[in-house]
């Protein structure tokens, strides 16, 4: 039990600005009714998809205009600074920690690019030592919150005692397009937005939950479910509409084999901490975790007041479960790009 990777904190921030779902959805109409034949059909994906408002990284009016590369990753990088310090800063402090103290910073990311790394740019804010190991990861998305998670635990374990610090960041809004008249542009619209999240981790005696198992499942050709396509303007989204579906078919056997392969069955899990991609998503989840209706009610009170944020949102979960009272054992669970399902499981420390 020493030994074992425990998670000592988490911390989550958001952007200053507010965008209602309400106001999205009014200002979506004006600018892609007159211009895309299907938006009357698609724009009950607004009043369908749970959310009430979402944090963003610019304010309403500034997803009015065309904005290219440039515009984007300033954009990215300036706030991305802000919540990278605002998450990893309460997160290390409820840890009793400061950033000296830290070993290893892991980030995640999927919707910008920044080299140096944002770990670099903000190591002397920060306060990291010279000798501070970098992990930045780009490209696992939504699944991020928990595939990034599941890399910070690995470090930690092999190096018991050393701090190992988890940033998890996405400004998803910056990849809003004027220019895309698809159903995936419109339903990206309505789902994500902006925050960040951090954990602390280390092996030893003290924390919240210890750090059970991880496993991943890379389910074959499936790559055109969920990802970016990257052109001059920016990203723009891919998502198929396959995915409840999907989800709802091929989750649970993937689920069960991680467990499986980790000496666990379904019935060891008390709770599923799952990340909220939208409304149909989670209610695909509770099918095929053979979940109560509504038993993910921590995920979609998150869903509500955030969106979808890609990976940090599970975190935003975590946060509230272990607010409430973290259960005996849980799972949390999240699919992204590849299209990969992740999963790492926690024991309540007593």
């Amino acid at each position: 039990m020493s030994d074992t990777v425990k998670l000592l904190s988490v911390a989550t921030a958001a952007p200053e600005h507010i965008i209602t779902q309400a106001e999205a959805a009014e200002t979506c109409a004006r600018l892609f009714s007159h211009r895309l034949k299907d938006f009357t059909r698609l724009s009950g994906v607004f009043e369908n998809a749970g959310i009430i408002k979402r944090h963003a990284a610019r304010p309403l009016e500034w997803f009015v205009t065309p904005h290219g590369w440039q515009d984007r990753m300033e954009a990215y990088a300036e706030t991305s600074r802000s919540l990278f310090v605002d998450a990893a800063a309460q997160a290390l402090e409820r840890a009793g920690l400061k950033g000296q103290d830290v070993d290893c910073v892991v980030t995640v990311s999927s919707t910008g690019i920044a080299t140096p790394s944002f770990d670099a740019q903000l190591a002397r804010r920060m306060g990291f030592r010279s000798d501070i190991e970098r992990v930045p990861v780009f490209g696992l998305g939504c699944a991020a919150g928990v595939s990034g998670f599941a890399i910070a635990e690995r470090l930690a374990r092999s190096r018991p005692g050393a701090v190992v610090l988890f940033v998890s960041l996405e400004l998803c809004t910056l990849a809003f397009r004027l220019d895309e008249l698809t159903r995936a542009n419109i339903i990206a619209t309505a789902l994500f937005g902006d925050g960040a999240a951090a954990c602390v981790l280390r092996a030893g005696r003290e924390g919240l939950a210890e750090v059970e198992a991880t496993g991943e499942h890379l389910f074959p050709d499936t790559l055109d479910i969920m990802g970016w396509r990257i052109d001059d303007s920016g990203f723009g989204i891919v998502l198929a509409q396959s995915l409840p579906p999907f989800a709802e078919a091929e989750l649970g056997p993937a689920v069960d084999g991680i467990l499986a392969r980790n000496g666990l069955a379904r019935g060891d899990i008390d709770r599923f901490i799952c990340h909220p991609g939208g409304a149909k998503v989670l209610a695909a989840l509770e099918s095929a975790l053979t979940l109560k209706p509504e038993a993910l009610d921590h995920e979609r009170a998150v869903l509500a007041e955030f969106g979808n944020m890609s990976s940090p949102t599970v975190l935003f979960v975590l946060e509230r479960v272990l607010r409430a009272g973290l259960p005996e054992r849980s799972a949390m669970i999240a699919m992204g790009p590849g299209f990969t399902a992740s999963c790492v499981t926690l024991r309540r420390i007593s």
